[in-house]
């Protein structure tokens, strides 16, 4: 028996009076994952492409393991080096039952890296799908609307901006208060004007920073402190890496803002695919540099005054926001005059926090719940400003 007939075989008992009808968005989201949708448009239809909502979010998906493996494959490192270090054999918690059966806590192995890395993305990312989807069923069944693919793209990113040693707890709360508040309130997808993933994290940054802020939190070894190079350049010290291992990933951080190359290989998939707005990223990066530049030209004893551009790029989240989060195509501005308006803001608004609040180094999260905020003024000021140069001319 074919998997299609096994969910044909089932699909009555969700069906509006099935015994199992308020599971049927749950259904629904397994059958479309798996499958064409059975009711499709027959005729002509005003669409330039083929690309559906449902190809969007899975090429934003696979694109995000990209920075996945190589954001794993940096954490394993660490913690394999961190080890090493103080004489640790092996793994400090319940990771250990498999750890010590596949890998040998090589910092010099790719192996042993990467599968150390992924010991600790994968419960979170688990955890994160699980607990978050549970919640969109909910209010989805409530609704009677179908579960939207976007979640699997809210789900990786929010997993991709947490430190490999978080609790597995916070991170579901973390999630169920970004789906819930930052989107589920005001009618879901489509509807929401923050981004989600970035909601979450917001709470779980203002709620918990002890678990996420602070040098306790950044490798994956309980005890073994690290502060990131956003934090030592904030105190005037040494940023503690080259700006080539920055570029690549080897340096404490979130899981997923490590590698700006690998990010970069992502966008510039995502561009090519015309998923993600070229125009947001470059309004982004051209805010932070002029911002920087503005600062750098500045006498001031505070020593982020004199970060240049090229340090702003690859440390923190900067790279990860700008390409995958600031790009969200519900949270952002609409209009193409309006994306790279919206992307400048950002930009700014990085540099400004980063460089002007001593408490609150990194910056980016704040800056693209703040872009969000602005959007949909932003795209007002573009229409009305259009409309009234057509007037104009008629």
């Amino acid at each position: 028996m074919s998997l299609r007939s096994i969910m044909d075989g089932v699909a009555p008992h969700f069906e509006k009076g099935g015994k199992l009808q308020w599971l049927y968005p749950a259904y629904e989201a397994i059958d479309t994952a798996l499958y064409t949708p059975g009711m499709v448009t027959a005729g002509a239809s005003h669409v330039r492409d083929g690309l559906d909502l449902k190809r969007i979010m899975i090429t934003v998906w696979m694109c995000a393991w990209i920075p996945v493996l190589a954001g794993s494959y940096f954490a394993g490192h660490q913690a394999n080096a961190a080890m090493a270090e103080v004489g640790l054999t092996s793994a400090d918690n319940w990771r250990a039952v498999f750890l010590d059966v596949l890998t040998s806590y090589d910092p010099a192995s790719l192996w042993d890296c990467l599968v150390h890395g992924l010991a600790y993305f994968l419960p979170l990312y688990i955890t994160v799908f699980a607990s978050g989807l549970a919640f969109e069923i909910w209010f989805a069944s409530k609704r009677g609307h179908e579960v939207n693919e976007g979640f699997f793209v809210t789900s990786i990113l929010f997993t991709l901006t947490l430190p490999a040693s978080t609790p597995l707890w916070m991170a579901a709360v973390g999630i169920i208060f970004g789906v819930v508040i930052g989107k589920e309130v005001f009618g879901g997808t489509g509807k929401n004007f923050l981004n989600p993933a970035l909601t979450g994290r917001a709470f779980l940054y203002f709620a918990y920073p002890a678990q996420m802020s602070g040098d306790a939190v950044w490798v994956a070894v309980d005890g073994y402190t690290r502060a990131t190079a956003l934090g030592n350049a904030a105190l005037g010290e040494d940023y503690g890496v080259t700006w080539s291992q920055a570029f690549f990933g080897n340096m404490a951080g979130s899981m997923g803002e490590t590698s700006t190359l690998a990010i970069l290989i992502a966008a510039l998939i995502l561009i090519a695919t015309r998923i993600a707005s070229w125009r947001i990223m470059a309004g982004v990066l051209l805010g932070m540099v002029a911002t920087a530049l503005l600062f750098n030209s500045i006498d001031s004893n505070n020593p982020m005054f004199s970060m240049p551009f090229w340090w702003h790029l690859v440390l923190g989240g900067f790279a990860f926001g700008a390409v995958f989060m600031a790009t969200d195509p519900v949270s952002a501005a609409m209009t193409n005059q309006g994306r790279l308006v919206y992307g400048v803001l950002i930009g700014v608004m990085c540099v400004l926090i980063r460089v002007v609040n001593p408490a609150f180094p990194e910056g980016m999260m704040l800056a693209i719940l703040f872009g969000n905020l602005f959007a949909p003024l932003i795209d007002n000021v573009v229409v009305q400003r259009n409309v009234k140069r057509r007037l104009a001319r008629a």
